[in-house]
């Protein structure tokens, strides 16, 4: 117990909890200047996330940060910037989400950064944080998003994909799951808002409280995703129907998607909330015990531990 708390004086965040040992262990080899580095870390992000214009109506995002595609601070402000782009351009009308990393679509919120580097971002144009802003706003785009999942869409991977219209899976890659209540945090990029819309209350609680794995033709029966193709067929699919959808006319897709909107989507107040939650769940001593488990396995590091997040986050036993 004493050397939790010590740990969590030592930290804003002990969910970060070798974050900064990492931090220790590169700076002695890095001796670049500051606007070097800058500029080297502006470049990672962008090549993390690749913004393809497929047409001039049919835009891809595609995430390609191996070994996992985690999402942290430089990924969701490279994101902003890529929403910022869709907003501005009176020509795209679907853009897909998907990913190029083998067996991950998104793994989850980077939790090796000390949290100072989430909480200090400055609040979007919703007013909100920018991680439930950014879900906001890809959610009322004035355009269709569609998210193609292959592999893991874990925490905010999940998340991003239920902000978007609308989710395909492969039957076989795909796994999703809001793994966080297993390691002691609430999630914070708005699923509590979205997900008993989607699939019910009842399922809605199976998958957050239960925060295990599901495959892609479970969530296609919950309704987690509207269908769960064969991988060999998953990206034709999806191509096929972004390029229909481009094809049709814009004004018509504005305002259906609009008026769908108005009858779907949950009001943006809900969305802060579910943040602020996740921001207070990371400090507890307890959560800190249970993610310094799971750091001590490998998490974030070891391709065994990410695969099986629901088994290892079930193994944790308290003291």
């Amino acid at each position: 117990m004493k050397t939790t708390l010590k740990l969590a004086a030592a930290t804003i965040a002990a969910a970060f909890v070798i974050g900064a040992a990492h931090a220790e262990e590169g700076g002695a080899a890095g001796a670049a200047p500051a606007a070097v580095a800058a500029a080297s870390s502006q470049q990672a992000a962008q090549d993390q996330i690749r913004l393809t214009r497929v047409t001039p109506a049919y835009w891809k995002v595609t995430f390609a940060s191996p070994p996992f595609n985690i999402v942290g601070p430089k990924e969701v402000r490279q994101l902003v910037r890529i929403v910022e782009q869709i907003e501005a351009d009176p020509a795209v009308q679907v853009v897909v989400f998907d990913s190029a990393v083998p067996d991950y679509f998104i793994a989850h919120y980077d939790l090796l950064t000390p949290l100072e580097d989430s909480t200090g971002m400055a609040p979007g144009p919703t007013g909100m944080h920018p991680v439930p802003d950014l879900m906001v706003r890809i959610a009322r785009l004035p355009v269709i998003t569609i998210a193609s999942i292959r592999g893991r869409a874990t925490g905010i991977g999940s998340e991003l994909a239920l902000a978007a219209d609308m989710r395909f899976a492969s039957r076989e890659k795909a796994i999703l799951s809001q793994w966080e209540v297993g390691a002691g945090l609430v999630a914070g990029g708005g699923p509590m808002a979205r997900l008993p819309r989607l699939v019910g209350r009842g399922r809605a609680l199976e998958i957050l409280v239960g925060a295990d794995d599901i495959g892609g033709e479970l969530a296609e029966r919950y309704g987690y995703v509207n269908r769960a193709l064969p991988d060999a067929e998953l990206d034709a699919f999806v191509d096929g129907l972004a390029r229909r959808i481009a094809s049709f006319e814009r004004e018509a897709i504005v305002e259906t998607k609009k008026l769908v909107d108005v009858a779907s989507l949950p009001p943006d107040a809900e969305m802060q909330p579910g943040w602020d939650a996740f921001i207070a769940s990371v400090k507890r001593p307890a959560t800190q015990a249970r993610l310094k488990s799971l750091v001590d396995q490998g998490l974030q590091r070891k391709p065994e531990v990410e695969r099986k997040l629901g088994a290892r986050t079930a193994a944790y036993r308290k003291q």
